[in-house]
């Protein structure tokens, strides 16, 4: 027997649901009177979103708060691990030719675009799942003061398939419409693309060549300087101001030498008047870089200094170079994703749901780590660190 207020909220879910198809598509159909203004075909947008239902689900995802701050040494230990050195480097010699033509086109250092590839999508393996035209539809109808923005991304995918440049069945990225082996945004696409595999069409989902090529020419048309490098590991004087550090407070290279600063083995700085900033990810006690104009290219793709680091010494990496040499500044270090993989297997072992272990830190990872901690009598952190590692290995 169902009791009235259960009835009651029943009955509303049951009205909501019409309700809310009923806003989606009128809002599609607003949309689908603007297209027409953006170059659209009425056969290509009846076409694709003929049925379409919202998924709320990317609503979710768009206000959804982190809670959960991924310390610098955690993030640099997931993305810059052995596994995605050892690919990169097969990566690099796969498509050698291909690399070195867009190297001699766009001017870019091939291993920085195979390691924008590993960071994006782990060479192609990961590079989302949800359709773009759902998502960003969703997006456009329910999106709040981003509507506009991602209404533009909707069109811009629409344009895509109108173009023929991808299959349709394809366009799957992330819930914010990033898609393709190194994650464009369909504007993106269409602005910086081309055909490197000569087939007429630019086709960063099927084909590596457009998507390696594309890359490097973003990176161009971001200003990356031909020849020149991001910047390497250095050693700070002791007494070195702190405020002087900060990715945009450029100095000439001769200032830093008088400033004490070298090479993080001790030899000298290049010498030159170059432009460079230091950077400190970690603070004053972490690794210090030195870094130029080329590190701004990279911070251009996703603009995150913790994310641009990772790209460059990845391809440091990836061309043979070593890890770097200043620890960082804590008594826990971040793990790699095998790492990770084994202390989810152990959390499993034990009774804890966490899912398929993957590597993925999430929610559920996170609970199950705070209920170790609980019981050795640790702080509850929920960190996925080596510590609470070392602590499963010994139980």
């Amino acid at each position: 027997m169902i009791k009235p207020f259960a009835l009651a909220i029943a009955l509303l879910a049951a009205a909501s649901a019409p309700a809310a198809a009923q806003s989606f598509d009128g809002c599609l159909a607003g949309l689908r009177a603007q297209s027409a203004a953006a170059g659209i075909s009425a056969a290509v947008f009846d076409a694709q979103t003929r049925g379409l239902q919202p998924d709320m689900s990317v609503i979710d995802l768009m206000n959804k708060q982190p809670e959960f701050k991924t310390p610098i040494w955690d993030y640099m230990a997931s993305l810059v691990d052995d596994e995605r050195i050892a690919d990169g480097r097969r990566m690099l010699a796969k498509w050698a030719n291909v690399l070195n033509a867009a190297q001699r086109r766009y001017g870019v250092d091939p291993a920085v675009v195979v390691a924008v590839w590993g960071v994006e999508s782990n060479y192609g393996q990961k590079g989302g799942d949800r359709p773009l035209v759902r998502s960003l539809a969703t997006l456009s109808c329910y999106g709040g003061r981003r509507a506009g923005y991602f209404r533009s991304e909707f069109f811009a995918t629409l344009k895509i398939i109108q173009r023929g440049d991808v299959d349709p069945a394809h366009l799957v990225g992330s819930w914010a419409g990033a898609f393709g082996h190194t994650q464009f945004m369909p504007s993106t696409f269409l602005r910086i693309a081309v055909d490197a595999d000569g087939d007429g069409r630019r086709d960063i989902v099927d084909s590596v060549p457009d998507a390696l090529a594309s890359t490097a020419n973003y990176l161009a048309k971001s200003g990356w300087a031909s020849g020149g490098r991001w910047g390497f590991e250095v050693a700070l004087p002791a007494k070195f101001n702190a405020g002087l550090a900060g990715r945009s407070r450029k100095r000439a290279l001769s200032a830093w030498v008088a400033a004490g600063v070298t090479r993080v083995d001790g030899s000298a700085l290049p010498k030159g008047d170059q432009r460079a900033g230091i950077l400190l990810p970690a603070g004053p006690r972490g690794p210090a870089f030195l870094v130029f104009k080329n590190f701004d290219v990279i911070y251009s793709y996703n603009a995150a200094e913790s994310y641009a680091l990772a790209i460059a010494h990845l391809s440091d990496r990836i061309r043979g170079g070593g890890p770097i040499v200043t620890p960082w500044p804590t008594d826990d270090p971040g793990l790699s994703r095998a790492e990770r993989r084994e202390l989810q297997t152990l959390l499993a072992q034990r009774g804890y749901d966490v899912g398929t272990p993957d590597g993925a830190i999430g929610d559920k990872t996170r609970t199950a780590v705070m209920d170790v901690e609980r019981r050795l009598g640790w702080p509850q952190t929920g960190r996925a660190g080596m510590k609470i590692l070392v602590a499963l290995r010994k139980q």
